[in-house]
C-alpha cells in the first residue's frame, strides 16, 4: 500500500510519563533534574486505519491537516515536505514507515547498523560514593561507556576546588571502568584555561570525548584542538547541543574544530538531520537527554542515516533495551513501539 491511499482523519493528543532510574541532580549550568516527568505524544490517523505516534517538535494546530493525502505531507526518501506538518515529524515518520511495513532506519537508508552503541548520559553532579553507586546501577541496566559531567567550579562550588573535583571523579570513572568509553560534558562551564588544566590534569584516562567546555568560539576552538593534538589520546570534541547556529556548527565542523555534531533529535528534527547530514564534514550525534524515548529517536537516526557511532542513553525503561551496550533495534515497522 502507497502513502497516497491514505488521508489523515484525525491528529490527537495523549500524555506519557516517564521515569529514570534514580532523581538525577546538577550539570554545571542547571539544578537538580528530576526523576522523570510527563511529555505529550500526538497520534495519527488515516481512514484505512493506520496509526503512527511520537514526539512533536512544538506545540501546533493539527486542524489544517485533517483530510491532507499523508503523500503531500511527508515523502519517505527526504521526510516532511509539508511545513504545516513539521512539528508532527517523528509520528509522521512512524505512520509512513508503519504504512509501508519497515522500521523508520530502514526507511531512511539503513546506512547504519540496526546494533547502536548508547552511553549512560545520566552521571550527573554528586557526591563521589554516589557516582560510584550511579554507574553501578547504569553497569546493570545495560550501559558500557559512561558520560560524566564536569564544570563544577562554574557555579556550584568555587573554582579551583571544582576543578579538582571534576577531575578526582574522571579519574575514579577510568579507575573503576578501565574498558570503558568515557566522555565528559561541561555544558558551557569552562573558561579555555580552566580546560586546558582539566584537558592536562585527565590526559592519560583516553577520553572518548569533550563536550560542550564553552560556547562554540572559533578561537577557542581552535586552541584547543591545537592543545588536544599535542595528547598522545586526542579526544573528540563534540558540540552543537545548546540553542545551536546550525550552520555556523557546520562551518567549524568543516574546518575540523568540532568533530561530533550534536543538535537535538527534537529541537532539530528528524527531517532536518535528513538534510543535515550529507553536509556534516564530521560524526554526528543527536542530543537526546531528557525523555528516554529520544533515545529511541537517536538510535533510528544512528542506524539510518550512518555517522553516527553512539547515542545518548537516557536511564530509564520503557522506551529501548540495551544488550551488553548497545541497543538492538528490531525490524518492527516504525519505530517499534506500542502506545502505551
Amino acid at each position: 500500500m502507497t502513502l497516497a491511499q491514505h488521508v489523515i482523519s484525525s491528529v490527537t493528543t495523549t500524555k506519557l510519563g516517564y521515569r529514570y532510574l534514580r532523581a538525577i541532580g546538577h550539570n554545571s549550568f542547571l539544578g537538580d533534574h528530576g526523576s522523570g516527568g510527563e511529555v505529550t505524544a500526538y497520534v495519527v490517523e488515516t481512514g484505512r486505519g493506520a496509526t503512527g505516534w511520537g514526539l512533536a517538535l512544538s506545540d501546533a494546530d493539527p486542524g489544517p491537516l485533517i483530510g491532507r493525502n499523508l503523500a503531500d505531507l511527508i515523502d519517505p526518501d527526504r521526510g516532511v515536505i509539508e511545513p504545516a506538518a513539521e512539528f508532527l515529524d517523528y509520528p509522521l515518520h512512524d505512520l509512513a514507515a508503519r504504512i509501508l511495513d519497515v522500521p523508520v532506519y530502514a526507511m531512511l537508508g539503513a546506512h547504519g547498523s540496526p546494533r547502536v552503541r548508547c552511553y549512560s548520559g545520566g552521571i550527573y553532579f554528586d557526591e563521589l560514593d554516589q557516582i560510584r553507586r550511579d554507574l553501578e546501577q547504569d553497569h546493570e541496566f545495560g550501559f558500557r561507556d559512561f558520560k560524566v559531567k564536569i564544570g563544577r567550579g562554574h557555579r556550584w562550588m568555587p573554582t579551583a576546588a571544582g576543578l579538582a573535583q571534576d577531575i578526582e571523579v574522571t579519574r575514579m570513572v577510568r579507575d573503576l571502568y578501565p574498558s570503558a568509553g568515557l566522555l565528559v560534558d561541561g555544558n558551557d562551564g569552562f573558561t579555555l584555561n580552566g580546560l586546558l588544566e582539566y584537558v592536562d590534569a585527565v590526559a592519560d584516562c583516553d577520553l572518548y570525548w569533550i563536550e560542550e567546555p564553552f560556547a562554540e568560539r572559533r578561537p577557542d576552538l581552535q586552541a584547543l584542538h591545537e592543545h588536544l593534538a599535542t595528547l598522545q589520546h586526542r579526544p573528540k570534541v563534540a558540540d552543537g547541543e545548546y540553542e545551536p547556529n546550525v550552520e555556523h556548527v557546520l562551518r567549524l565542523a568543516g574546518e575540523g574544530l568540532i568533530d561530533v555534531a550534536l543538535m537535538d533529535v527534537i529541537g532539530h528534527g528528524l527531517t532536518a538531520w535528513r538534510r543535515t547530514m550529507p553536509r556534516l564534514a564530521a560524526e554526528a550525534s543527536p542530543h537526546a537527554w531528557g525523555v528516554p524515548l529520544k533515545t529511541l529517536y537517536a538510535a533510528h537516526l544512528a542506524a539510518g542515516l550512518g555517522n553516527i557511532p553512539i547515542v545518548e542513553g537516557v536511564p530509564g525503561p520503557g522506551a529501548y533495551t540495551l544488550e551488553d551496550g548497545y541497543i538492538v533495534l528490531t525490524d518492527h515497522p516504525g519505530f517499534g513501539l506500542t502506545l502505551p
